[in-house]
């Protein structure tokens, strides 16, 4: 474990030198520094290539004093407030950067201001399941988007965890009521903020997408069923993110025991939760989770009947949102992110498989006639491949068929895509794996973090950027780059494939779909 001291050093530093960096930039823009004028105050950003840039610009007050609670817009300001930098990240473990409470912060990169355009709006959601990340990551940077194709980029940071879900409903008074959607709510007080203000960032309020990757692909998904969000984005995109089912009211409150528990707070004592450091809580946010075998707790949105009144894609697609266009995506290789880290998965045995899948598939389900029905249809495939394999298909990937199926069945079907190009790099072990399309839709593979690379790389990026674009413009990702991209039915379960060259495939890997659809889905940690 890293030395508490050695830690804040490093935190303090990272956070210094991204201060620094934000300055030069704005000094670089000395007299021509992009001031942009919201409702609550004014901002000046700074020029990146020709796109003007706006870091840290706050749609929502503290929530410290707010803990678990809704949020609230932000105090009106005067004068010109700089947004150069980053805002801080919701409080987590083992994060670099700043961290706080006071983290409703969003980035907005847009090609002009003032000039009475309407361009596309692409709103993007971090993954980190609900538990941690941010819209900082430099694979999030909006530039090459915003140049390529005259859009409007915003990334957001919203509570995660237990300042996002944590369910005390059913331990406290009203005032948590909010507790297990409040990350959510956040979300939505920053749709409203775009709704509010982007048109003077020369967007159009009237045509946002949410697009997100993995934990922001479920928020998505969870957003599409929450009566708050109605009418604030017009296209949804999702990639390898999915939420079939919220959690319910009462593991989410066993959930809540726990990390009561870990803190020592018995009943009569709750609302100190409400005062305590908040670095106390971020210390047992490991607690294990008393619902689950594995892992520690699961934060997830709550089936609350208040902010969410049911499953986002259970029993079926949300009526609420059938009239918006969607994108479903997932990668090929999904699991290796995970579980590709363990050198041993790799040279498995027949004999280890089956204990190795039991505590992965996350489906009950015998592993040995998975592994025979398996080796049947790939007999030249390792047991490691096949553990890569099985738990893509019987985990995330499940979830986005699921939805995909639940849309058609409803008559508004989804564009659905799957990653198949694996790059070069470690000598391609990691095939296509969770988190690789990110590089690829921002087009920023020369950005800290990417791994494509080679000569199909940017050709992939220009792919995926291409038709995201397409489908903020206009609600369709057809573009010139792929052939034509057809919405996913139940008869043909058609699918584009982003490879070199790309392909539009009638349901890919039906077979191993068909395994695993006789077992009954609940998403892990609902």
């Amino acid at each position: 474990m890293t030395d508490p001291i050695r830690r804040t050093f490093l935190k303090q530093s990272i956070v210094a030198a991204a201060s620094l960096s934000g300055l030069a930039a704005h000094a670089t823009a000395a007299g021509e520094s992009p001031v942009a004028t919201t409702r609550h105050g004014q901002v000046r950003g700074y020029r990146d290539n020709g796109v003007h840039v706006f870091k840290g610009v706050r749609y929502g007050a503290d929530t410290a004093a707010r803990r678990f609670m809704g949020p609230l817009p932000p105090q009106p300001w005067s004068g010109v407030r700089d947004a150069v930098t980053h805002g801080a990240s919701a409080p987590q473990s083992d994060r670099a950067e700043a961290t706080g409470e006071d983290c409703l912060f969003l980035n907005v990169y847009t090609p002009g201001l003032h000039d009475g355009a309407k361009r596309p709006v692409m709103f993007y959601i971090h993954g980190g399941a609900y538990n941690n990340g941010s819209g900082s990551s430099p694979l999030y940077d909006g530039v090459r988007l915003c140049r390529r194709g005259d859009v409007v980029v915003v990334t957001v940071n919203h509570r995660l965890n237990a300042f996002g879900y944590l369910y005390l409903a059913r331990h406290g008074d009203e005032r948590y009521a909010d507790s297990g959607n409040a990350g959510q709510l956040d979300l939505v007080l920053a749709l409203q903020w775009v709704r509010d203000n982007i048109a003077a960032f020369g967007g159009d309020p009237d045509n946002v997408t949410v697009f997100g990757q993995s934990g922001g692909g479920a928020k998505i998904a969870t957003l599409m069923a929450m009566p708050a969000a109605a009418g604030l984005f017009r296209r949804a995109a999702t990639m390898s993110g999915q939420q079939v089912t919220a959690s319910g009211p009462l593991n989410a409150a066993l959930r809540a025991q726990a990390l009561l528990d870990a803190l020592k707070l018995p009943a009569a004592r709750i609302d100190e939760i409400r005062t305590l450091p908040y670095q106390r809580i971020v210390e047992v946010l490991g607690t294990r989770d008393p619902v689950l075998p594995f892992g520690g707790i699961s934060f997830a949105p709550v089936l609350d009947e208040r902010n969410l009144l049911r499953h986002p894609f259970y029993p079926d697609a949300p009526p609420q949102s059938a009239r918006i266009p969607m994108m479903i995506g997932n990668t090929h290789d999904e699991t290796r992110a995970f579980l590709g880290g363990d050198p041993a998965n790799f040279t498995l045995t027949w004999d280890q498989l089956p204990a190795k899948l039991v505590p992965n598939m996350r489906v009950d389900i015998q592993p040995e006639s998975v592994i025979a029905a398996y080796r049947k249809l790939y007999p030249a495939l390792s047991p490691g491949d096949l553990l890569f394999r099985i738990t893509t298909a019987s985990r995330s990937w499940r979830g986005a068929i699921i939805e995909a199926e639940e849309r058609a069945k409803s008559g508004s079907p989804a564009f659905v895509y799957q990653l198949d190009w694996a790059t070069p790099k470690d000598g391609g072990r990691f095939g296509a794996p969770h988190a690789s399309d990110i590089q690829l839709v921002f087009d920023n593979i020369a950005k800290p973090g990417a791994t494509a690379i080679g000569p199909q790389a940017q050709p992939m990026a220009d792919m995926m950027s291409e038709a995201f674009i397409a489908f903020a413009r206009r609600g369709d990702p057809n573009s010139k780059l792929i052939p034509r991209w057809e919405p996913y039915d139940m008869a043909r379960r058609q699918t584009m494939i982003f490879d070199v060259p790309p392909r539009l495939e009638d349901d890919p890997r039906g077979a191993e779909r068909r395994i695993f659809a006789k077992v009954p889905y609940v998403q892990p940690g609902t």
